[in-house]
């Protein structure tokens, strides 16, 4: 089974086959990227157990596989707090502005080059895991 793995802190997405790393990418992160994304426009990468939920061919950033952020818990702390948790959560490709080199710069999304998200998007299907760890 295909699974993805992002570990935050290392900047890194992880691609597996059962337990064999297939791949491994540099990646770049929501513009604040410590801590778990709770609510619209915090600008943090989501963390939990999620799972590919979408593709598009004709994403804005190239190519774009969607995350399943937020799930009923993340849905749940956010109404607690009177708040709406946000969405629109994916592994795309790299179009951004000009921006230093290793700069976080998405509003939450992983981001990676348009060549490794041809390899992203040729391997990876809609439900697939993704987990993603600070």
């Amino acid at each position: 089974m295909t699974r993805l793995q992002v570990v935050k802190h290392r900047r890194k997405l992880y691609l597996f086959h059962n337990r064999e790393l297939l791949k491994e990418y540099e990646v770049h992160l929501g513009n604040t990227a410590i801590g778990p994304k709770q609510f619209s426009g915090d600008g943090k990468t989501p963390e939990g157990a999620y799972y590919i939920d979408r593709r598009n061919p004709r994403s804005s950033f190239h190519l774009s596989i969607g995350i399943s952020y937020p799930n009923p818990n993340d849905v749940a702390f956010a109404q607690e707090q009177g708040r709406d948790p946000g969405g629109d959560i994916f592994i795309h490709g790299d179009r951004r502005p000009q921006d230093p080199q290793g700069k976080d710069w998405t509003a939450g999304c992983i981001a990676v080059t348009d060549d490794q998200m041809e390899e992203i998007y040729a391997m990876v299907r809609l439900g697939t895991p993704i987990d993603l760890h600070a």
